[in-house]
């Protein structure tokens, strides 16, 4: 379907994926054309969505105002790229179909790469909700300092995608998404913008809010986030011409990750009752921890599986 822009020649050009967010749709929309900051293009692929029928329905009052592209399921990471590929903007501004944007959330990152020409990347603070208490995102993810490829290795500066407008040439220049990953993509292309050069800057001003209230198992959803991110810093390993000191970061990172990971899988399947299994999953991510807790629950896995299970749940699962 065919493009109409709010300006002919856009600076920023607006990047949303929908997935299953027919509902939420409209309201993300609503919070793009509210922007105190109008010089944008605003481009929607539908991923593959399984309610497409009512996500048609509901961007039909928008259609003369956006670009629309349907396509078979690629996962967010294809969605954006088919976006980047036809975006006529400088600058690309991420925005998932189920967040929102305050109105003055352009205007602020605009003058961010203002204030410092030398920027290619910015970022900044959001509101989660959907939980039982809402809180800003940099409360339980901070940035501290300057951010840099390693401290997004270690996680002590962390962007989140529905804040972050780019340099369209900084993410081309790292080879957009990576359409291999199905979680943590984002993750992904901030670290592998960060090693080719682009220069990251955040704000810690609450620029959108994030909808956190779609179902899903918390626990199963720690464990995939943990295997993917895990996943990208061994690829970034294999793949990228690292210093001896970052390849010694990223191989430790990797590590924790892993452990970390083994760690959620471990608690998953001993949910589930497969104690067995869970009992290897711990050991193992004992082996980096090297935790009390976590040995009295391994062998209580081998005698007592049932009341070990009992103990953990009792004391939130932190083993």
């Amino acid at each position: 379907m065919g493009t109409a822009t709010v300006s002919q020649f856009p600076a920023v050009s607006i990047i949303i994926p929908a997935y299953n967010t027919s509902g939420f749709v409209s309201a993300c929309l609503d919070s793009v054309f509210a922007q105190t900051y109008r010089n944008f293009e605003v481009l929607v692929v539908n991923d593959g969505s399984p309610d497409t029928a009512q996500l048609d329905i509901n961007l039909e009052p928008y259609m003369s105002r956006i670009g629309y592209w349907r396509q078979e399921n690629k996962g967010t990471a294809g969605a954006r790229n088919r976006a980047i590929l036809q975006a006529k903007g400088e600058y690309l501004a991420f925005l998932d179909s189920d967040d929102t944007w305050i109105p003055q959330h352009l205007e602020t990152q605009m003058s961010l790469f203002a204030d410092d020409p030398a920027l290619d990347l910015v970022y900044g603070n959001g509101l989660i909700v959907g939980d039982s208490s809402h809180h800003e995102f940099m409360a339980r993810c901070p940035s501290h300092g300057e951010a840099t490829f390693e401290s997004l290795v270690v996680e002590r500066c962390q962007p989140s995608i529905s804040t972050v407008v780019a340099r369209k040439a900084c993410l081309v220049r790292a080879g957009l998404f990576d359409e291999s990953l199905r979680r943590c993509e984002d993750y992904d292309m901030w670290l592998r913008a960060a090693f080719h050069g682009a220069k990251i800057g955040y704000t810690r001003r609450v620029l959108a809010t994030f909808n956190t209230g779609r179902p899903g198992s918390l626990g199963e959803l720690r464990v995939k986030m943990a295997h993917a991110y895990w996943r990208i810093l061994e690829n970034a390993k294999r793949n990228l011409p690292l210093s001896e000191s970052q390849r010694t970061l990223v191989s430790q990172r990797a590590d924790q990750i892993r452990a970390r990971y083994l760690c959620e899988e471990g608690k998953c399947r001993l949910r589930a009752r497969q104690f067995g299994q869970a009992r290897e999953y711990l050991r193992e991510a004992n082996q980096h921890f090297r935790s009390t807790k976590l040995s009295l629950v391994v062998v209580g896995l081998t005698f007592a599986p049932e009341i070990t299970r009992k103990g953990v749940e009792l004391f939130g699962g932190n083993a």
